[in-house]
């Protein structure tokens, strides 16, 4: 796709005033003035196919048109906006909606917690019920795991560029390795299993492990089926609570709704964000195991939990679940990604790239450092939003919303192709660049 303006509207006023943590302007440095389905366009006039879905917040693309068009009839109808916790229709369509489209096809039959509006609410909701509900203090999680940038959500986050920036040391979590850690031939639950079974290992019988199925923001490293059963067996021989972080990897990322189906276990909590609002808006979920909700009233509460907008569209976004034609169109347009990233990765070997993922969350990992950004700022250039992954940014991510069209990702791969080309004429057949003249 050809830019219409290689002059990119002016970023001043965002340079001026806005804090330097901003991120994602740097990686896509212009002005986006409008959005649709899987295309941006900035205030050039620029066209844009976009591979990022804010992040796993738009699995359903931008400004939908069925969800648009209920929300703005609620809003006419001067709807509630702010509830906090109390009842409304729009909450109440919604929780009717979620346990007949979702829970009981699935045979789940969770209770529905609203933590806040974001993933890391969910996961600290989700953190504090598993202390309290066990008495104890400690929570496993995993290398590479990313659950948050709030205290408790970072404690159990294995990035040592975010951890640093708590300012504080983050205290009753230990880190274990993650399924393919330590090398294929090793199973690193025997390494977990022997900690725990180890009196003198000095790590004590945790409260919960927290675990992704696919760790999306840590370089997409996915678990087997083997080793998610085997762990959710150890958590149930202990009496240890297992939480699926699902906030990036749930409705729909990776074929099914759950991330963590396809492996046939049960999650004591589920922790869900991003798309569970389907428009974009924010809202989070914690799924509790029944008998697990303890809670007194309003122990754990927020002021923007309640975000009836969000009820609204997320009801409607249940209508892709109602039956399995739209799994089975993502399982299918994974398919036509996957085949093209190992094609891909087979035309230009001196990449040294890896295909990683399933579904629509997949990437290469590249072994040569910076390479993932310098293709993802090649695409961007050529119109294409893509963002990487990896604690060294060293993977090249493919996320677009599930409801892209086939040629819509065809044009998108596209680019991703060119931009490989371009990567790999400037290398040797070793992978180092070759010297300008």
């Amino acid at each position: 796709m050809k830019l219409l303006n290689t002059a990119m509207p002016s970023l001043h006023v965002f340079d001026t005033l806005e804090s330097e943590v901003r991120s994602y302007c740097r990686s896509f440095p212009t002005v986006f003035s409008k959005a649709k389905g899987y295309r941006l366009w900035d205030a050039a006039g620029n066209e844009y196919i976009d591979f990022f879905a804010g992040a796993g917040a738009l699995n359903y693309g931008h400004n939908h048109p069925s969800m648009k068009q209920k929300l703005l009839e609620y809003l006419l109808e001067d709807g509630v906006t702010h509830s906090l916790d109390m009842a409304t229709e729009a909450k109440e369509r919604f929780l009717e909606r979620f346990r007949s489209v979702i829970l009981e096809p699935r045979g789940l039959s969770y209770k529905v917690m609203f933590p806040g509006p974001t993933g890391t609410n969910s996961v600290e909701s989700a953190l504090k019920l598993a202390r309290k509900a066990t008495g104890r203090s400690t929570v496993i999680g995993f290398t590479n795991a990313f659950h948050g940038m709030t205290l408790g959500a970072l404690s159990v986050t294995g990035n040592k560029f975010k951890r640093r920036g708590a300012g504080i040391p983050l205290h009753h979590t230990v880190s274990m390795p993650y399924d393919g850690y330590m090398g294929k031939d090793s199973d690193t639950l025997d390494y977990l299993e022997s900690y725990l079974n180890d009196s003198g290992s000095g790590v004590s019988l945790p409260a919960a492990i927290i675990v992704e199925t696919i760790q999306g923001e840590g370089g997409i490293n996915e678990a087997s089926i083997g080793w998610l059963q085997r762990l959710e067996g150890i958590c149930r021989a202990k009496n240890i609570l297992l939480i699926v972080d699902d906030v990036q990897m749930g409705c729909g990322r990776t074929g099914t709704f759950f991330s963590f189906e396809h492996a046939g276990i049960t999650p004591d909590l589920v922790c869900l964000s991003k798309s569970i609002g389907g428009y974009g808006l924010p809202m989070a979920l914690t799924l509790i195991r029944p008998d697990l909700d303890i809670w007194e009233p309003g122990e754990h509460n927020g002021t923007f939990r309640g975000n009836n907008l969000a009820f609204v569209t997320a009801a409607e976004a249940l209508r892709y679940w109602e039956t399995e034609h739209f799994a089975q169109e993502i399982a299918a347009k994974g398919e036509i990604v996957h085949r093209f990233l190992l094609q891909l990765v087979a035309e230009y070997p001196q990449l040294r790239g890896e295909v990683r993922g399933r579904g629509l969350m997949q990437g290469i990992a590249f072994s040569i450092p910076g390479l993932a950004d310098e293709v993802s700022k090649a695409a961007f250039a050529k119109g294409l939003i893509m963002e990487t992954s990896g604690t060294d940014s060293e993977v090249a991510k493919i996320m677009p919303p599930l409801t892209i069209d086939e040629p819509g990702l065809a044009k998108g791969l596209d680019i991703l192709r060119q931009s490989m080309r371009e990567a790999a004429a400037e290398r040797d057949t070793s992978g180092m660049k070759r010297e300008s003249k």
